[in-house]
């Protein structure tokens, strides 16, 4: 450490305190309350049962694929809507049916994403989503408990004009009162596996890959 360095640090140690004292704010003060209890719990007690709505703002539907055999690329699509309908008695009585925007998707770069709804050229068909895709749908058609929280949800996933069987590993992440709006809310996380070109998206296979994951994280509040 230069001296130039050191005196600024030493500045710092002695600024910083000074500056958060005349703000009523001591260094022993926590800047948030640590101790308070999550709003949400990972009990299924605290599951009423009911319809319940997706909380759109909250519920992301993510992607990955592999690139050319160097690394992962992904994405989120967000906006999500659709309905929820649990019984608490019977679980695996459970109905799930939402509706994914392909519009609302974000990547990293504006080139990938203008990419992957660009039209197809001089007529042809797109290279991926195309310019105006109609959104996505899952219909669950089953529930499967398989352990205290989990669950395998299978449905019937239309994407690109084509519909096949996709099969959720889900687990149930929390229950309980949003404080911003004071919804009963329920969270869970699932992964599905697809393969892009059922649904005839297969441009680039095998050099972007054909099998795709789906990371879920997704709230739902109780109507």
């Amino acid at each position: 450490m230069n001296r130039s360095t050191f005196r600024n640090s030493r500045v710092l140690r002695i600024a910083l305190p000074a500056a958060l004292a005349a703000a009523g704010i001591g260094l022993t003060a926590p800047l948030v309350a640590q101790d308070a209890p999550l709003p949400g719990v990972a009990d299924a007690s605290r599951v009423a049962a009911g319809s319940y709505a997706v909380d759109p703002n909250h519920t992301l539907v993510g992607w990955r694929v592999d690139h050319f055999g160097f690394n992962d690329y992904f994405g989120i699509f967000g906006s999500v809507t659709g309905t929820l309908d649990l019984d608490t008695a019977a679980p695996e009585t459970a109905k799930l049916d939402v509706t994914i925007p392909i519009t609302s998707l974000a990547v990293a770069s504006e080139g990938l994403k203008e990419h992957l709804l660009r039209p197809g050229k001089d007529g042809a068909a797109p290279d991926f989503f195309g310019a105006d895709p109609v959104p996505a749908r899952f219909v669950s058609t089953s529930v499967t408990r398989t352990g205290p929280d989990r669950a395998t949800i299978v449905g019937d996933l239309t994407l690109n004009g084509r519909t096949r069987p996709v099969a959720i590993a889900a687990r149930f992440t929390g229950a309980g009162t949003n404080p911003m709006n004071k919804a009963q809310t329920v969270g869970f996380e699932g992964r599905a596996m697809l393969k892009r070109s059922d649904f005839g998206i297969a441009t680039f296979v095998p050099m972007v890959s054909d099998a795709v994951v789906l990371d879920i994280s997704a709230a739902f509040e109780r109507k």
